[in-house]
Formats: C-alpha cells, structure tokens, sequence
C-alpha cells in the first residue's frame, strides 16, 4: 500500500499530525507553502531561520533547505515531492538528521481544504517508519512542538502578506447571514458582548454610542480576572456598509504592553499609539463578507501585534460572532 493511500487509522501509532485553520483562500495558502520566497519567512519552529537551495515543487522535483537553529546549529534537509495536485495536496519523502545523529526519515502529506471563499483548513501528517522512530524525532527535535509553531509562523505570514499594505492588517471572513444582522452584531452592545474577544475572554462592559463622533468603552476580563479596557470613538458610520473608528489600547495591563515592546526589532520601547480601524460589510448573495482592516505605524509594530496572537484573537472572535449570528 503507497504512502498516500494509506488512512490515519494505519498509521496512528507512527505519525505526527497537526491541523490548523487559516482565514485566507485555499488559493493563498498554497502559494504561501510552494512558493520558496514565501516558504523561507515561517518554515521551522520559532528562532529558527531558513536557506533554500532548491525547491522544485512537482513531482519528483527536489527541496533542499538547511534550517539554523537559534544555537547556531545547521540542520540540512533533503525532500522529493512524490505528488503535486494543485491546490488539494503535497506528498514528499524526507531525509535529513542534525550533524551527528541518525538518519530522520519520513513521508509528510499537507492537505489543504477550503472551508469556505476565506479559509483553509491545512492538515500535515508525517508518517514515520516505526513508532519508536517517531518517538525518538519527537523527543530529541522536539517535532510535536515544532510543527505547532511552524503553523503558527505560516498563519502570521498570511496575516501580513496579502492584501495589506506596509502596517496595515487585514483579516476577512464570509458569514452565512445577511449584512444588515452582521452590521447590527457591531453595533447593538448586547451582541457585541457576546462575541468580542477571544473565547477565554468575557466581556462584563460594552458600552457604545454607535454613530459618527459616538464613542465605545470595552472591558475584556480573562478568567484570572486581569481586565483588557479597550476604548476608541467612530469616525465615520454607514449603516450596513462601513465602520471607521480609532481604538486605544493605553489602558491595558503594563505587562501587556511590554510584551508588544519585546517582540519589536531589539526590544524597542516605543509608545503604541491608536490604531485606525476600517470594517466593511459586503453583500454576497444573501451572505456577508465582513474585513477587518488595521493601520499601525510601521509593519514591525503590526508584526509584534501578530506575534503576541492578535490573528488568533481576531479568529476566534469571527468564530463567536458566526455562532451568535446562527442564532439570530
């Protein structure tokens, strides 16, 4: 039986798998995974960097890279893609091993699936030749983590890639509900408690004045109580189109702040200012696609905002908003 025919249930004991969901076009996602000048910004886990030598994305085309790790440790790799279907799934065999160790061998199948026009959910399995050889990379590279965070850091480049210009983020989702219920969700405080934030957050203080020159108060609360206030005004309201409003996040904790600043290029201590926030309602057959457009200052300070889970938060955000609105 061939690598790609085999099912996860033949293969459970010796795999490593890992899933994540992306807001971005099946389309995007492929490209941001074949496409060497996108591949070397997020492959490999955090502190790693990467040099590619060769990628040659059909099959049996060869991918050579070479990751260093953040103690100046070279790992070379050697890949062949076994098949290519454009933009559904990669299968490749890989070879490679840190100076000194033995041989890692393994076959990894990434499977894209489009979820709808705005996400991809991407599946990677790498099947190993025996349990114990999976137990061994798993605990001498630490793979089960790695992959996590190789996820994660392609998730970010998508974030800031596409449709975005220099510091500005933009994440967009369509919700299967007309834009005049997805407009009112932003508006009407009651609703906007119930979605707003990440799912570990609650939101005990929502207070909006949703008009032009209204102002907003938020007050986000993690279960260990710390509160997030996040308050802004509205510079510009059309119903059922568009929202522009400027948001200050000067009142959360200090240890929020210096968290952004440590993730700067060097540390830098600089003030986060307001951000410009544009949100537009766009009409889709009876659905709604809604986008979220962030303005910082410059792109590093966007990228420290990514990089502390701001495209986390504002997915699981759209994930509550798409439960309330199924219940409208």
């Amino acid at each position: 039986m061939s690598a790609k025919n085999k099912s996860a249930a033949d293969t459970a004991d010796h795999e490593i798998t890992s899933s994540r969901v992306f807001n971005a076009p099946r389309e995007l996602v492929w490209r941001a995974m074949t496409d060497p000048q996108h591949v070397v910004h997020w492959w490999g886990p955090r502190g790693f960097t990467t040099t590619i030598t060769e990628m040659d994305v059909r099959p049996g085309g060869v991918w050579k890279h070479v990751m260093h790790g953040p103690d100046g440790t070279d790992y070379p790799n050697q890949s062949v893609f076994q098949e290519v279907v454009a933009p559904e799934r990669i299968v490749y065999t890989h070879g490679g091993h840190r100076p000194g160790d033995p041989e890692v061998n393994f076959t990894s199948t990434w499977i894209f699936e489009a979820l709808d026009a705005e996400r991809t959910r991407v599946t990677v399995r790498m099947v190993f030749p025996t349990a114990a050889e999976r137990d061994r990379v798993a605990r001498d590279y630490g793979a089960v983590e790695g992959l996590s965070q190789t996820l994660a850091r392609l998730g970010e480049r998508l974030a800031t890639q596409e449709g975005a210009a220099d510091g500005e983020y933009v994440i967009s989702r369509v919700f299967n509900a007309p834009r005049e219920m997805v407009f009112k969700a932003w508006t009407d405080s009651k609703q906007m408690a119930q979605w707003w934030g990440p799912r570990a957050l609650t939101v005990p203080v929502c207070e909006l004045d949703a008009k032009t020159g209204g102002a907003f108060r938020i007050v986000m609360r993690r279960p260990d109580g710390t509160d997030y206030p996040y308050k802004g005004v509205y510079r510009e309201i059309v119903p059922n189109e568009r929202i522009i409003f400027i948001g200050d996040t000067s009142e959360h904790p200090a240890h929020w702040h210096e968290l952004v600043q440590k993730n700067l290029p060097g540390g830098k201590n600089r003030p986060i200012g307001m951000l410009l926030n544009i949100v537009t309602f766009e009409e889709i057959e009876g659905k709604t696609r809604l986008t979220v457009r962030m303005r910082f200052d410059a792109a590093e300070m966007r990228d420290a905002f990514v990089k502390i889970g701001m495209n986390e938060g504002w997915s699981q955000s759209f994930d509550r908003l798409g439960e309330l609105l199924a219940t409208n």
